[in-house]
C-alpha cells in the first residue's frame, strides 16, 4: 500500500489529518456497484480519501464500500476514512442545511463526515437537480444564514470540518467577518493550465486549504477537457522523467501544497497517480509549468459567478458534477 502524506485541517476536535490525494467520486456513467467495487479496489491499494456530494448519486454506493472494507478487514476502523461530501444548491438555505446533511448520512450510513463543504455559492430554485440551470431559477444565498446551519452541523457533530467549494475570495472574507468558525477548504478547479496562484496563497494567508478538483482536466468525463493531458509542456516533462502526463500534473499539485482529488475508477490509474511522492519536479521544470498559458475551463455551474448577484446562462446541471 503506498503511504499518501497528510495535512491538517481546522477543526472542532483540534487539527484533523486530511490525505492529500482524494478519490473523486463524480460520474455519470458507473452503476452504483460499479462504484463501489472501485472505492474498495482504492482502498486496497492505498486510498483513504473519498470525495463525493449530494449531487453526484455515488454517497450511496460509497457507504456501500466502507461498510465492506471495515467487514473484509481492509481498514480497522472508520476514522482510518477521511470522507469529503457536499451541500447542493438546492438546500442553500439556512433551515436546508440540517436536512441536507442528515439526508447525505443516511445515503453513506455513517454518523459524520469528516468535511462538508458548501458546492457553489448559488441558490437553486428548481425542482429537479438534474435539469438545465437557467438564470430564472439562480438566485444569491444568504450566506450568512448558510454559514450558520454549516456551523452548527460541526457543533453537533455531524461533520469534523466544514469549508466552501468554488467560492470567490470577497465571499470567503465576507464569511470571515462573522464566523465562529472560518471554512476549512476551499475547493476549486486547479491544473497546470488554470494554476490559481493568488487563490492559494489568499487561502494560505487565512489558513484553509485549497483542495483542486479537475486536476487532469476531468479528462475522459463528458464534462472535462483534454488540455491538461496534451499539453506539450507536460508531455515532454512527462518524457524526460519516464512519468505519465497524469504523474507530472498531479505531482505538481502536490508541490503547490493542496490537496486534491481525481476521478479514476480503474485499478491500474489508481496506482499510477498515488505514485507521485518518491520523487520531484526540478526548479527549471516548475518554471516552464508556471509558464503555460493560462485558461479556465468553463462548463462547470458558477464558473462565471463573479459577484454575489451574477447570474448564469442556461447550463446542464449535469456537467457541473464538480
Amino acid at each position: 500500500m503506498v503511504f499518501i502524506p497528510e495535512t491538517t485541517i481546522s477543526s472542532s476536535d483540534g487539527r484533523r489529518p486530511i490525505p492529500l490525494l482524494g478519490l473523486g467520486m463524480a460520474t455519470s456513467t458507473e452503476s452504483g456497484d460499479e462504484v463501489k467495487a472501485a472505492v474498495i479496489e482504492a482502498i486496497k491499494v492505498g486510498y483513504r480519501h473519498f470525495d463525493t456530494a449530494s449531487l453526484y448519486g455515488t454517497e450511496k454506493p460509497l457507504g456501500e464500500a466502507i461498510k465492506e472494507a471495515l467487514r473484509l478487514g481492509l481498514v480497522k476502523s472508520r476514522a482510518e476514512l477521511f470522507i469529503t461530501t457536499k451541500l447542493w444548491c438546492d438546500a442553500t438555505e439556512g433551515h436546508l442545511v440540517l436536512p441536507a446533511i442528515n439526508q447525505s448520512l443516511r445515503n453513506l450510513g455513517l454518523e459524520y463526515v469528516d468535511l462538508y463543504l458548501i458546492h457553489w455559492p448559488l441558490k437553486l430554485n428548481q425542482d429537479d437537480p438534474k435539469s438545465p440551470i437557467t438564470k430564472e431559477c439562480v438566485a444569491a444565498i444568504n450566506i450568512k444564514d448558510v454559514w450558520e446551519a454549516m456551523e452548527k452541523c460541526q457543533n453537533l457533530g455531524l461533520t469534523k470540518s466544514i469549508g466552501v467549494s468554488n467560492f470567490y475570495p470577497q465571499l470567503i472574507e465576507e464569511i470571515f467577518s462573522f464566523a465562529k468558525i472560518p471554512p476549512a477548504v476551499n475547493q476549486v478547479e486547479m491544473n497546470p493550465l488554470w494554476q490559481q496562484k493568488k487563490l492559494n496563497e489568499i487561502c494560505k494567508k487565512n489558513d484553509i486549504l485549497l483542495t483542486g478538483y479537475s486536476p487532469l482536466g476531468a479528462f475522459r468525463a463528458k464534462w472535462g477537457h483534454n488540455r491538461v493531458m496534451e499539453c506539450d509542456v507536460l508531455h515532454d516533462i512527462a518524457k524526460s522523467k519516464g512519468k505519465t502526463v497524469a504523474q507530472i500534473s498531479l505531482r505538481w499539485m502536490y508541490e503547490q501544497g493542496v490537496s486534491f482529488v481525481v476521478k479514476s475508477f480503474n485499478t491500474e490509474r489508481m496506482k499510477q497517480n498515488l505514485d507521485i511522492f518518491d520523487w520531484s519536479l526540478t526548479e527549471d521544470e516548475l518554471i516552464k509549468i508556471s509558464g503555460i498559458p493560462q485558461q479556465k475551463h468553463v462548463y462547470l455551474a458558477g464558473s462565471m459567478l463573479k459577484e454575489p448577484n451574477d447570474v448564469l446562462p442556461e447550463i446542464d446541471v449535469g456537467l457541473a458534477f464538480q
